[in-house]
């Protein structure tokens, strides 16, 4: 039942009046936060980035939340990755003893390996994931929805009773 609703989420998402820039940095950046543990430095950081630029928030709800059930089934792959990051790259030492001894570095558990190869995977699939979902958005919009749209059933369905109410509720600002 749960995946029903992130998949009417993510049509909604999809079809909302936002551009497809705004809708794909929302999915990156919950990528990032949804991979890496929530309760670090970062991922404040990255929550209150969020809130404060022009992102759909939805958006980076739904990859926050797709990404996080997903990141238990890869921590030890993330494990793997932070303790290599950790142990076996000697330049790094004395970087990595100059950031911790920082006031607030601690803070960022950057010294666990899970959080340091969760981050570093994160970092690299957040690109990859701006640049496809922009392409899907922007194909969905041209293609699928508006081939959808002009469906006699989709209009049935748009003209229905309960629609005209949700979309008269929600234009009033009951249903945000």
């Amino acid at each position: 039942m749960i995946w029903l609703k992130i998949l009417k989420d993510l049509i909604a998402i999809l079809r909302e009046g936002q551009t497809p820039k705004q809708i794909a940095w929302g999915f990156a950046l919950g990528v990032l936060v949804g991979l890496s543990p929530t309760f670090t430095l970062q991922g404040i950081l990255i929550w209150l980035i969020i809130l404060f630029i022009d992102v759909n928030l939805a958006a980076a709800v739904l990859s926050f939340t797709l990404f996080s059930l997903f990141a238990y089934i890869f921590d030890p792959l993330f494990h793997s990755l932070g303790f290599w990051i950790l142990t076996q790259i000697d330049p790094l030492y004395g970087t990595y003893t100059t950031i911790y001894n920082m006031p607030l570095a601690p803070f960022t558990k950057f010294n666990n390996t899970v959080v340091m190869g969760s981050f570093v995977v994160a970092l690299i699939l957040m690109l990859p994931v701006y640049f496809g979902m922009k392409h899907l958005i922007i194909k969905y919009r041209e293609k699928i929805y508006s081939k959808l749209k002009n469906k006699k059933w989709f209009k049935v369905v748009k003209n229905s009773l309960i629609v005209r109410y949700y979309e008269k509720v929600r234009d009033l600002g009951g249903l945000r």
